[in-house]
């Protein structure tokens, strides 16, 4: 009996060689459309989001419970009859991100704004305190 090597990537003989011009270089662009960073930084919390091609107006977003819920739609483009495609990777229809906050938001200061295909939420944190600059504690000799 012969070993045969698992291979989980081998899509194109899955698929009975249909997909032959399929990237799978490319399959990790997928899970990046959309990505997000969160961070804080003087005393707010910023979330910036890979928008481009989303209509600022189709996006909803809205706070609850600690968790800021990002959601919209990126439209299809109306399909062009008699192209021929060799490739289709543009993301369209809804998506939706929920982001889990560390620190209590103040509701009514979270300000959102699209530049360039990004968008970027900046929500003031409640009750920040700035930190406290390093203070060096004296060690005590006995005698």
């Amino acid at each position: 009996m012969s070993l045969i090597k698992w291979n989980p990537l081998n899509i194109e003989k899955f698929f009975d060689n249909e997909f032959r011009f399929l990237d799978l270089g490319n399959l990790a662009n997928f899970t990046k459309d959309l990505a997000l960073d969160v961070y804080e930084k003087d005393g707010k919390v910023f979330v910036e989001m890979q928008a481009a091609g989303v209509d600022p107006d189709k996006i909803d977003i809205t706070l609850e419970d600690n968790y800021l819920k990002i959601s919209g739609v990126r439209e299809e483009k109306k399909e062009e009859k008699g192209k021929n495609y060799y490739t289709k990777q543009i993301s369209r229809g809804s998506f939706q991100k929920v982001v889990p906050l560390e620190y209590e938001v103040e509701e009514d200061k979270i300000e959102a704004e699209m530049e360039n295909g990004v968008l970027k939420i900046e929500m003031p944190i409640k009750n920040f305190k700035e930190k406290e600059s390093k203070k060096k504690i004296p060690v005590k000799v006995k005698k």
